[in-house]
């Protein structure tokens, strides 16, 4: 999907810098200014790799975008934050330390607010983009795409190809001290 929005882009800023001057432009300068220099292949479509090009393709090379139909992204997105609701749960209820916690799951947004000193998380799919965006305190906001099969898939942050579940392992320990948290237990996060 990335390789073809890249080829498109590259095919329109052709036919743009064709049309200038009527074709009076060398065809020298034309391919300079459109075409990198590095090709590199991603999903099978040669692109190429440029400043721009570099920033978009960090860790979508590595990993195999996810073709999900909407039933079994329903069914995976739902499964998700099913289970990180019951475990949010858990943790809050077992922390005696933190004031003022509450876990509220429902129409797709599950917000657990872990208190005034830490702040809210905010996790809740985006069925139009087959994501789950998360707004964290910590971190900011960050969009999750499904990467892999349904038996062996996680969401990942396209960006730096970490995963929600390793980003919630990374922060929320720091928050809840007293408590041992493993959120890679939990389904789609291999």
């Amino acid at each position: 999907m990335l390789a073809g929005r890249l080829l498109a882009r590259v095919s329109r800023h052709r036919a743009c810098l064709a049309t200038i001057g009527n074709g009076s432009l060398p065809q020298r300068l034309i391919s300079q200014a459109i075409l990198p220099r590095t090709p590199i292949t991603v999903a099978n479509s040669n692109i190429f790799q440029g400043t721009n090009a570099n920033r978009w393709l960090s860790s979508s090379q590595i990993e195999t975008e996810s073709s999900l139909d909407s039933a079994t992204y329903e069914r995976v997105c739902s499964d998700t934050l099913d289970a990180l609701c019951d475990y949010f749960e858990e943790l809050t209820e077992n922390a005696s330390d933190l004031q003022g916690t509450d876990v509220a799951y429902g129409d797709g947004v599950l917000t657990v607010n872990l208190g005034h000193k830490y702040g809210t998380y905010v996790i809740n799919r985006q069925t139009p983009n087959k994501q789950i965006w998360l707004s964290s305190p910590t971190s900011g906001p960050k969009r999750f795409d499904f990467v892999g099969t349904v038996t062996a898939g996680r969401w990942v942050y396209k960006h730096s190809g970490q995963s929600l579940h390793e980003l919630l392992q990374q922060e929320i320990p720091g928050i809840l001290k007293a408590q041992s948290v493993d959120f890679l237990q939990l389904p789609y996060c291999s």
